[in-house]
């Protein structure tokens, strides 16, 4: 009787309650971009049974002194076992427990764009406090990474590097290459997206320029001067819309002057289509040998990336071929099984 007893309750027979996981996001913004929820619903969908994932949005948009800090209480009372901040609203760490918390940065354009006391408040209450009281830190690329240690000083140590994965409806759909004018798929328009420099090297280029984003005055009249022939979607694309985006376009373009990571290579590598980016930050990390990399401060080297990619049929092909490839490397359930170990070394500790 007693060896039944002793087996029944042994450790190894008892089933432990899952860990919870909060993940917190920021509210979404009726025209803002969705990649960060979109990215960790798959990380969520991906984890091991032995994580329990709890989804908390934030009840405001993160605007204004009051509604950030109401977001700051909100997220204290919501704390589980690990509390992970998913990115843009950093400044949420200031009340969690710290040795429970990860947080995820997929960049540091935000100190790179401001001056004087806005860029002080940036990197306040965004880097060096939330970095601080953050128990891991996690970034979407090497580049990143450098740049998180360069701006706060965080010890290299604390953070660990974790890829983007591609969205799994992003699957390869074969088209012939449009020659006489091709379709450039640009996505973004924030000032890192280099817009104005894209544009003069698109001058006396055949080709539709489709840019999905808020457009400026200042933008359309540039794209009117060089006489450029333009697609302009300014409103929110369902993830299927951004699909058929991809699969209706013959070059994604990403010649950004910053990126944190760089989906849009990943994406365009998924769906077979050339893409052109930046050798700059991380975006050769991110592209490997699945992109023509260009100077984005240079409207030369822009343009004649692009002239290479009409010209170079042999080019194109390799490039797709490559991209196939390189996808691979961001697959959801490799990356939920990182973020996995990243939470279990927090329980342990």
């Amino acid at each position: 009787m007693y060896d039944i007893c002793n087996k029944m309750t042994s450790p190894s027979h008892v089933t432990s309650k899952p860990i919870r996981v909060a993940f917190f996001h920021r509210k979404p913004r009726a025209l803002g971009n969705f990649s960060i929820e979109t990215y960790f619903q798959q990380i969520r969908e991906h984890l091991p049974a032995t994580f329990l994932p709890v989804y908390v949005e934030m009840p405001f948009e993160s605007n204004g002194l009051w509604r950030r800090l109401a977001n700051t209480l909100y997220a204290f009372l919501k704390q589980e076992d690990i509390n992970h901040i998913t990115g843009d609203i950093h400044y949420i760490a200031a009340f969690l427990r710290k040795r429970k918390t990860v947080l995820t940065i997929h960049d540091c354009g935000s100190l790179h764009e401001t001056t004087g006391i806005k860029h002080k408040i940036m990197k306040f209450f965004w880097f060096s406090m939330p970095v601080a009281k953050s128990a891991i830190i996690t970034a979407n690329s090497a580049a990143t990474k450098a740049d998180i240690q360069y701006q706060t000083g965080c010890k290299a140590s604390k953070i660990s590097v974790v890829y983007i994965c591609v969205g799994q409806h992003f699957k390869s759909q074969p088209k012939p290459f449009n020659t006489q004018n091709p379709r450039i798929l640009q996505i973004g328009t924030a000032p890192n997206k280099n817009l104005e420099r894209l544009i003069t090297a698109l001058k006396n280029i055949p080709c539709t320029l489709v840019i999905v984003g808020r457009v400026s005055g200042h933008i359309k009249q540039l794209l009117s001067e060089n006489s450029i022939q333009t697609e302009c979607i300014e409103r929110r694309l369902t993830d299927q819309e951004i699909l058929e985006q991809y699969q209706r376009c013959d070059i994604l373009s990403l010649v950004s002057t910053l990126e944190g990571f760089g989906m849009p290579i990943v994406e365009a590598n998924a769906v077979g289509r050339v893409a052109i980016s930046s050798n700059t930050t991380s975006m050769p990390e991110i592209a490997g040998d699945a992109a023509v990399l260009v100077n984005p401060f240079d409207v030369a080297s822009i343009r004649a990336g692009f002239i290479k990619i009409l010209e170079d049929f042999n080019l194109r092909e390799t490039l797709i071929a490559n991209g196939y490839i390189n996808h691979q490397r961001f697959q959801p359930k490799n990356l939920a099984q990182q973020y996995a170990d990243i939470y279990q070394q927090l329980r342990e500790r």
